[in-house]
């Protein structure tokens, strides 16, 4: 597995850093093939907060924890992404008839940290990335894998269309579709 490992106002020792890449490295045990993983450590208010990124063949895996204590908050942060690789195991295991969890290229999601609206409508920052074809179903379970609510993605059961799927405040999901 590849990690990288960074910092935001916080100055990392080497014993922070060895820990988080050996606590990240046993998540790869839960792949058949390599996998990335981004940890990025900041601190604020007296708190850290360390968030990890998994990216095992375009399925990704985020959990962000946010403690007093920065190595209870990688601990956190590593159990929560495997609570959501075992909880999603099942599901995955049938897409993929059998094996050890191993996506193959399943999309990218368009992430907007910025949550500052400006009444200008200023764009301030732009991401591009490739839509990969999926089904609502796969794309709904990224989505959640990710804790974000909504996930675009080309719906491969209708021909390759542009779609998004996203979460209703009512509670179930909605699928927004190309209407070609």
């Amino acid at each position: 597995m590849k990690i990288s490992v960074s910092a935001k106002q916080l100055t990392l020792s080497d014993d922070l850093r060895l820990y988080a890449e050996k606590k990240v490295g046993k998540i790869d045990r839960l792949f058949r093939n390599d996998s990335d993983a981004a940890v990025s450590f900041s601190r604020e208010r007296g708190r850290f907060t360390v968030e990890v990124t998994v990216n095992n063949n375009g399925m990704y895996y985020r959990a962000k924890e946010t403690t007093g204590d920065v190595f209870a908050s990688v601990d956190s942060a590593v159990a929560s992404i495997e609570r959501q690789i075992r909880k999603n195991k099942t599901r995955l295991e049938k897409k993929l008839k059998s094996g050890p969890i191993d996506w193959d290229a399943h999309g990218l999601v368009a992430e907007n940290d910025d949550d500052d609206q400006e009444e200008d409508f200023t764009i301030v920052r732009t991401k591009s990335f490739q839509i990969k074809p999926m089904t609502p179903q796969e794309a709904i379970l990224q989505m959640n894998l990710l804790d974000h609510e909504f996930y675009a993605f080309r719906n491969s059961d209708a021909g390759g269309a542009f779609a998004v799927v996203y979460k209703r405040n009512s509670g179930g999901y909605g699928l927004i579709s190309d209407a070609e």
